[in-house]
């Protein structure tokens, strides 16, 4: 039997701020009968020799796959880490590469005005062809899982298309309103491709999404009538409950489909 010293002190008795880091590291996600811990945070190394900052999700159960999951220019922020426990509550190793790490290490940000201002700033930074490495080093590190597949939103919804026409070995990508996979359209994926848009986008014109339909006839694209940018971050002003919950819907039935072991 422990000794009074030996015995781990009551979590009431800890300090509110220390039971909160506690509950988050310790709290299980129950989703479709399926259980998983909140993901941890550990270090990635691209084939360019870099190093970046990962999180990463998984399942409790039996695993169906591998997603990686690129962030918005938010970095890789609460929204991103929910996302990649949503997945691993579904059988999904989930990984989410902090892409940002090139530039700025270790960056989060939140959805107010003065930090949409802020995040926007590290945009003449980015480099698609480092963030194909980043999303590369992620997908090796689901090497064993099964098939792997990419998602991304925003900034990371472009990485996710460019990403399925780059990077070898993925078995699906899904894109949330991506504003970059116009200019990519021309490049031909290597994977199916699902991707989905808000017709309310201020930064992303129909007549683009129409041009994308066109260059891209085997996606499986879906607009939203009412939803704007960022409608599936439940974070956000800009969320649209029963368009994110329609797209998300159409996600899960397209991995199911196509990444299969």
């Amino acid at each position: 039997m422990l000794s009074r010293r030996a015995q781990r002190p009551r979590l009431l008795a800890l300090p509110p701020r220390v039971l909160e880091i506690r509950r988050r590291r310790n709290i299980i996600l129950t989703c479709l009968d399926r259980e998983v811990t909140l993901g941890k945070h550990f270090t990635l190394t691209t084939a360019d020799q870099h190093t970046l900052g990962a999180y990463r999700a998984d399942p409790q159960g039996a695993v169906k796959g591998g997603m990686v999951v690129v962030q918005e220019i938010f970095g890789v922020n609460h929204h991103i880490r929910t996302v990649c426990d949503r997945l691993a509550a579904l059988g999904y190793v989930a990984v989410a590469p902090a892409v940002f790490d090139r530039f700025v290490r270790n960056f989060e940000s939140g959805y107010s005005p003065d930090e949409i201002a802020h995040a926007r700033s590290y945009l003449g930074n980015l480099n698609w062809d480092h963030m194909m490495h980043d999303v590369a080093a992620a997908k090796d590190d689901l090497k064993g899982v099964g098939p792997v597949g990419v998602i991304g939103f925003c900034m990371g919804g472009s990485a996710a298309f460019l990403a399925a026409c780059r990077v070898p070995g993925l078995s699906a990508a899904v894109a949330f309103y991506g504003g970059q996979i116009g200019r990519f359209a021309d490049e031909k994926p290597k994977c199916p491709v699902q991707m989905h848009f808000g017709e309310k986008d201020e930064s992303i014109p129909m007549s683009t999404v129409e041009e994308i339909r066109r260059k891209q006839p085997q996606a499986e694209i879906y607009t939203y009538p009412d939803a704007p940018h960022g409608f599936y971050c439940d974070e956000r002003a800009s969320y649209r409950k029963e368009a994110a919950d329609l797209a998300w819907s159409r996600t899960l039935r397209f991995l199911d489909a196509h990444m299969r072991k």
